[in-house]
């Protein structure tokens, strides 16, 4: 996945330090070159031998060290860098940073950078949110630093609230994003729909079908990872929401009906991947309903067609895609749908074809505009999502 790119670790002194290991040995094993700088206080918490030991480089610490490489170590890497990533950041570095201080290795080296650089700030929540550490992060945002906003929780000093380091999972998340995904939808906001509906019977059953919401997550990461402004909204899945993604979760097809009307206006793509009850209960019963010797029916009602409302009030500069589900003539269904609902796109697929269809990776599609259908072989659902948007900013670029 990342063969051939050149990533630069920087650990400064935060207990969150012993968690780039993970990190740097989740890169290299998608065989990305990996080098390490260490701020002094980083050393006390993590050796810099794990990180050699890891990565195959030499870990940076001392600015002033004569057994290196490199004729200037902090310009070649710097130069050689494809993305730079800090991690944890603590208050200091981040301060030391926005006041053009360079006075180790690390800081030396983001000065020399001219990559993309994200900061992931980690630390006590009053010193996350003291004013001058909030004024050091805007004022470094203005110049192009790209920031991942901690998490809350229990932070190391026992205390409750936000300044936790994400994961490693999630910040090799946002280097693969950053790396590996064209800008080409900044400026645009698009709203995904993913996951299934439930439509309530009583308070103990429901009608709902097998989606997993997979399709549409990936969809939701890959369009943020390309610069856009996404709302997801989202039915009842056992998934994380993507990284940078505004994610409003619903329940009934109903629900998100409305918050697809209210979102509507100011999206300028629309992708409606999510699986949508058909129908619903006429009525629901405040009760749970007690079995009994005989049969029981119960009655329904259609749902709002949420992509027929779409296709009906988008305007000119909107595009709007929806998805289409078969189990039998796939390509004649999707383009009836297609028309029928006055969209611009479906991508299509065949849940019988191996490798697609509900809770799987991968996905086997087929893209059909009025005027083109194009056949995508098996691929990682990630892989789909960047060709599908790739097809839509070509469309509207």
């Amino acid at each position: 996945m990342l063969k051939g790119k050149n990533i630069v670790l920087g650990v400064s002194g935060g207990i969150a330090a012993y968690k780039i290991a993970n990190l740097a040995s989740k890169l290299v094993k998608n065989h990305a070159n990996v080098y390490v700088i260490m701020t002094e206080n980083a050393t006390n918490f993590i050796n810099p031998i794990t990180f050699e030991t890891l990565t195959g480089n030499r870990c940076i610490v001392d600015t002033f060290d004569r057994n290196f490489e490199f004729n200037v170590e902090h310009v070649s890497l710097a130069k050689l860098a494809d993305i730079f990533m800090i991690a944890p950041a603590t208050a200091n570095v981040i301060g030391k940073i926005n006041a053009g201080i360079a006075d180790d290795m690390l800081t030396t080296t983001v000065m020399a950078a001219t990559c993309p650089v994200i900061i992931s700030p980690a630390m006590n929540t009053n010193m996350y949110k003291n004013p001058i550490t909030q004024r050091n992060i805007n004022s470094l945002k203005e110049y192009g630093y790209k920031f991942i906003e901690p998490k809350a929780g229990r932070l190391a000093c026992d205390d409750e609230g936000v300044g936790r380091m994400p994961e490693p999972e999630e910040l090799f998340d946002y280097i693969c994003d950053e790396l590996l995904f064209e800008k080409k939808l900044i400026g645009k906001k698009v709203l995904v729909t993913a996951g299934p509906t439930v439509e309530a019977i009583d308070p103990v059953r429901f009608i709902t079908n097998h989606s997993t919401g997979k399709m549409g997550y990936a969809i939701a990461r890959v369009a943020a990872a390309m610069g856009a402004e996404v709302t997801l909204i989202s039915g009842p899945i056992s998934i994380e929401p993507p990284i940078r993604v505004n994610t409003i979760n619903i329940e009934s097809a109903k629900e998100m009906f409305k918050v697809v009307k209210d979102h509507f206006d100011e999206s300028d793509i629309i992708i409606k991947s999510a699986a949508v009850a058909d129908y619903t209960p006429c009525e629901y019963v405040n009760e749970k309903i007690k079995k009994s010797d005989d049969d029981m029916s119960i009655k329904l009602k259609r749902t709002d067609d949420i992509l027929a409302y779409v296709g009906e009030n988008k305007r000119g500069n909107q595009f709007v895609c929806g998805f289409s589900m078969e189990t039998e003539n796939m390509l004649e269904n999707s383009k009836v749908k297609l028309k029928k609902k006055n969209v611009d796109m479906i991508v299509a697929n065949n849940i019988k074809v191996e490798g697609a269809g509900f809770a799987t990776d991968t996905n086997v599609v087929t893209f059909i505009k009025e005027n083109e259908v194009k056949e995508l072989p098996i691929m990682n659902k990630l892989d789909v999502a960047y060709e599908l948007l790739k097809s839509i900013s070509d469309e509207i670029i």
